[in-house]
């Protein structure tokens, strides 16, 4: 009787095996969730803690720090340097994250560096959506105060040579996905659609201060809706 027995019990534990495999490749492996990296761009006389509530937001909904760079530039300086610098960053992301593409999430005077990135850097080919918050996009006449001081503040004034390049042509180049996000009440643009970029989804979110857009949690849902 031993003989049967064994091969019974071989041939159920064959079939044990043969259902376990077959479970295996049934089920998918688990994988972590991956987003884009998302690079922060601050705007004048800020830095990257203006963007604190938003990294808790993303943070919150699944993003990892390793997916969420805010990082400080020396805003007085041109718009071009902060450009070149830029350039460097997403390459330094993209490095150490293995990303193929960033997303740029950029707010007032900080939209102006990265489009030139974008524009005239190469850098459409590394981005995959851009967001424009509060952005300074065709320039405001309120950066007259400061224009006499600042390289960066005289290239945000209306009619600027620099925005008049920046401007020229396609407004939205490449494969990018683009948006701007913008308030009806924006004391610091004028006038507030200055920020409405052409070829861009451009929403109008009410009224948000200037230094509200890049924290308000509302402004925050559909931008991490748009990226996504």
């Amino acid at each position: 009787m031993q003989r049967p027995m064994r091969r019974i019990a071989a041939a159920v534990s064959a079939v044990f095996a043969s259902l376990l495999l077959s479970l295996s490749l049934s089920v998918p492996a688990a994988h972590a969730a991956t987003h884009n990296p998302v690079i922060f761009v601050h705007g004048l006389s800020s830095d990257s803690s203006s963007w604190d509530d938003w990294i808790a937001d993303f943070k919150a909904d699944g993003y990892t720090a390793s997916e969420l760079d805010a990082w400080s530039y020396s805003w007085s300086q041109s718009n071009v340097t902060t450009a070149q610098q830029l350039a460097t960053e997403v390459r330094n992301v993209l490095a150490r994250t293995g990303a193929s593409k960033v997303d740029i999430v950029a707010h007032s005077m900080g939209v102006l560096s990265a489009r030139y990135y974008l524009k005239n850097l190469g850098g459409t080919a590394y981005v995959d959506d851009f967001v424009s918050t509060a952005g300074v996009n065709h320039g405001t006449t309120t950066a007259g105060w400061c224009a006499w001081l600042y390289t960066s503040c005289a290239e945000m004034n209306t009619g600027s040579s620099f925005l008049t390049s920046l401007n020229s042509g396609d407004e939205t180049p490449g494969s990018v996905s683009y948006a701007s996000y913008w308030s009806n009440c924006d004391d610091a643009l004028t006038p507030d659609t200055t920020a409405i970029l052409s070829g861009a989804t451009n929403v109008e979110v009410g009224c948000i201060s200037h230094t509200d857009m890049n924290n308000d949690y509302g402004v925050y849902q559909q931008v991490r809706n748009f990226i996504a």
